[in-house]
């Protein structure tokens, strides 16, 4: 039996990320201070909110619906060219996701796709760049690969968050080629992409949403 996920469940993965970004305020603003511009948390955490403020608004429309307004509120929610990243991986997914009002762990893995492009091709960039692509990019792969493999749902999801992981972890000793750290002389190696951590922690919630229902 496919794990049922709709847009309340949805929404409720949502408030949980928030909550977790929330309580990393002073790890993220630390590691982005070192590698960014020092802002990446306040504006993320100011586009969590948004969400959560519209949580029970956007848990009753369908799900293609849901993801483009999470997408609306997130462009203007987030500052800097993250809020347009994100934006815009959201505005993808919601072309994928078409009518379907259950996303299962084969349909979580066209949106993670989805999500990838999307912000690949907005930002005109890919995985290597030290940002959260890292480690959107190993999550959606390793997603596919399980999905492809029809192993169990818990696996695939187990697997998809140890990926989130290591994609996030592999940033640390990337050379910048987006942002402020890319101007420094050591181009942010040996430090975290606060991004790629953010990104981290969304995934990992998400498959513990998702699990909860396996």
């Amino acid at each position: 039996m496919s794990i049922s996920f709709g847009s309340q469940d949805y929404m409720n993965y949502c408030q949980r990320a928030a909550d977790l970004i929330a309580q990393q305020k002073d790890y993220i603003t630390e590691l982005d201070a070192v590698t960014g511009d020092g802002d990446h948390w306040a504006n993320l955490n100011m586009g969590f909110q948004k969400l959560v403020e519209n949580k029970e608004e956007l848990s009753k429309l369908p799900l293609s619906e849901m993801f483009k307004k999470i997408g609306m509120l997130m462009m203007s929610g987030i500052g800097g060219s993250s809020g347009v990243l994100y934006g815009s991986g959201y505005i993808s997914a919601a072309k994928a996701v078409g009518d379907q009002q259950n996303i299962d762990v084969k349909m979580l893995s066209t949106i993670l796709m989805a999500m990838l492009e999307g912000i690949c091709k907005r930002g005109n960039s890919g995985p290597g760049m030290k940002t959260m692509i890292d480690t959107l990019d190993a999550a959606a792969y390793e997603l596919k690969a399980a999905v492809e493999e029809g192993v169990s749902d818990k696996e695939a999801l187990t697997r998809m968050e140890k990926a989130a992981e290591r994609g996030m972890e592999s940033t640390k000793e990337m050379e910048a080629v987006r942002g402020r750290a890319y101007y420094q002389a050591d181009k942010g190696v040996g430090h975290l992409d606060p991004g790629a951590v953010t990104m981290y922690y969304q995934l990992k919630v998400l498959s513990e949403c998702m699990l909860e229902k396996c």
